[in-house]
């Protein structure tokens, strides 16, 4: 049971930002100070990834863990309505899945960042080290694919 009302969750869940969180005007701040010049939220392109730089052929996730239900320590199951949340976090984490695939299939490169790498208590702790790691993976590399996590986790290129 919820200890708020219908109207009152609705308006707390509405709050909730899907653009222009915290984290996402971090890495584009860092990133637009450095030179880099991108488009916000695509709509063109598979999932509106956060930051697009067709210059690099690549598309920048910036993932809260909750609701993408990331394997870290800012990610728990809510203890009430518990299928639904479940069900629900299982739905975004296959709508990523396929977003991903879409677009490296039209040739994109995707690099998701976590929030988990950029704020709680196991973030990354040289923030100018994660934002180098982007401008890298941006500029010098080929892999198709790359997730920068909190370093209690590792850091995953594929491709």
């Amino acid at each position: 049971m919820d200890v708020v009302d219908k109207v009152t969750r609705s308006r707390m869940m509405s709050g909730i930002k899907g653009k222009n969180t915290k984290p996402e005007l971090l890495v584009r701040k860092a990133l637009h100070a450095r030179g880099f010049r991108y488009r916000l939220h695509d709509d063109a392109l598979a999932g509106k990834p956060d930051l697009v730089l067709p210059k690099f052929h690549a598309v920048v996730f910036i993932h809260g863990c909750y609701w993408h239900g990331h394997d870290c320590h800012l990610f728990r199951l809510p203890a009430t309505n518990t299928q639904f949340w479940s069900g629900k976090i299982a739905r975004n984490r296959l709508r990523d899945e396929e977003n991903v695939r879409l677009l490296t299939g039209s040739g994109w490169r995707v690099l998701t960042v976590w929030e988990c790498a950029l704020r709680g208590k196991a973030r990354v702790d040289d923030f100018p080290n994660v934002i180098d790691g982007i401008c890298r993976w941006l500029v010098a590399s080929d892999a198709l694919s790359l997730e920068i996590r909190g370093p209690a986790d590792a850091q995953s290129p594929s491709g």
